[in-house]
């Protein structure tokens, strides 16, 4: 699907959230803190926004129902990828179109380009020379020469023939898969393990709907990950199998391949984590002299979900309860491991918080904790109009 479909997509149903909310573009504007004319931009489809978060504070604002913010991100995250993609194609000389790049945040596409038509190649092919008859075959005559001529085609018919079922027969034996491999697999496709067999690709990645999806988010749901199991590689799913790879100490590309999987089958690892309640409460304890506006900031960046994982454009990501980008792991000297323990992470934020004694960090957040008063806080159940993807200083 073309870059401009995706993006296109993208825009139309950001229109129809703006139109339904009936707010003119100023009122839109000030309102979620993004300028009117950058909203003109994104609703037509001309620019597309380099973060989740700022398109989150858009649909809140225009009144988005949890499944249109679901929607909202995969289109957002589809959009993103194919801007992405579509500046690395210019960037290096390849054509724009007509050609299916990697998926939305990670799927693997592979096959080699066909090699452009230049005018040489565009011109008739020349005639096939007529075969030019042997002498003694010339003298003989025209019934003899008939049957020599019928004879010679069916022989080449017949060697064809034989030459094409040879071909087959070793193309089809290739693609099955040896009885020892499986696939990537240790025990073979035989071994009841799902994801190795040849009903699944080598890649389980985001955006796939089938069993093999399925299979990834029931064997996380028995390792403890809050995760639906409903066959569809979305956010949540991607967030998870991140996360899983952090745990398993496998590199975090957010895709499922042979290494994954085979950690998926044998690994021991457990992925709960903190409830909500207990979250707040720790957050409370370590920020002490801001309580209530560091809960709402949590809550705004990650949904006081320890395991969230948040990928930005550029290729870094956000981790954990507060969010902490990469660039600020590095100061900290901490690793995506440890940012995933909530612990850690609050103690962490507490860190970055007491440096200047605000939250300069997390200025979407801060923003809209400002905006609303802290009576908006419920210790129940979290701030109203969270607003998750705050984006750190890089």
């Amino acid at each position: 699907m073309s870059a401009c479909t995706e993006i296109e997509r993208f825009a139309a149903f950001l229109r129809s959230l703006k139109n339904r909310s009936g707010l003119s573009y100023e009122a839109l504007a000030a309102k979620s803190g993004i300028a009117g004319s950058t909203l003109h931009r994104y609703c037509r489809g001309t620019s597309v926004p380099q973060d989740y978060g700022s398109v989150h504070r858009l649909a809140k604002v225009c009144g988005a129902a949890p499944d249109e913010l679901r929607n909202l991100h995969r289109l957002w995250a589809l959009a993103d990828a194919s801007r992405t993609r579509e500046n690395g194609e210019r960037e290096t000389g390849r054509p724009e179109t007509g050609e299916d790049g990697a998926g939305a945040l990670g799927e693997v596409a592979g096959g080699a380009e066909e090699p452009a038509v230049g005018p040489e190649l565009a011109q008739e092919p020349e005639p096939m020379p007529v075969p030019v008859l042997e002498p003694e075959l010339a003298q003989r005559p025209v019934r003899a020469r008939g049957r020599f001529l019928r004879h010679r085609f069916r022989n080449a018919v017949l060697a064809t023939a034989v030459l094409t079922i040879g071909v087959s027969a070793w193309a089809l034996s290739a693609q099955q898969p040896s009885s020892g491999s499986g696939n990537g697999s240790t025990g073979g496709p035989t071994d009841g393990r799902l994801l190795f067999s040849p009903a699944c690709r080598s890649v389980v990645a985001m955006g796939q709907q089938d069993a093999c999806v399925e299979e990834v988010q029931r064997l996380l749901h028995t390792k403890g990950a809050d995760i639906g199991v409903d066959s569809s590689f979305g956010p949540q799913t991607l967030r998870r199998v991140t996360a899983f790879q952090v745990f398993v100490g496998l590199p975090p590309n957010g895709v499922v391949g042979d290494s994954t999987k085979k950690a998926l089958y044998e690994s021991h690892v457990r992925m709960t984590v903190w409830s909500p309640a207990k979250v707040r409460q720790h957050i409370r304890a370590v920020f002490t002299e801001a309580p209530d506006e560091a809960v709402a900031i949590a809550d705004c960046q990650s949904f006081l979900d320890p395991l969230h994982i948040l990928p930005n454009t550029n290729g870094t990501r956000n981790w954990g309860l507060f969010q902490i980008s990469d660039a600020r792991l590095r100061e900290l000297g901490g690793t995506p491991r440890q940012a995933l323990d909530p612990e850690w992470n609050i103690k962490a934020a507490h860190r970055l918080w007491s440096s200047a004694r605000d939250f300069h960090d997390w200025p979407h957040c801060e923003r809209a904790v400002k905006d609303s008063p802290i009576s908006a806080v419920n210790p129940g159940g979290g701030s109203r109009g969270r607003i998750p993807g705050g984006r750190h200083p890089q």
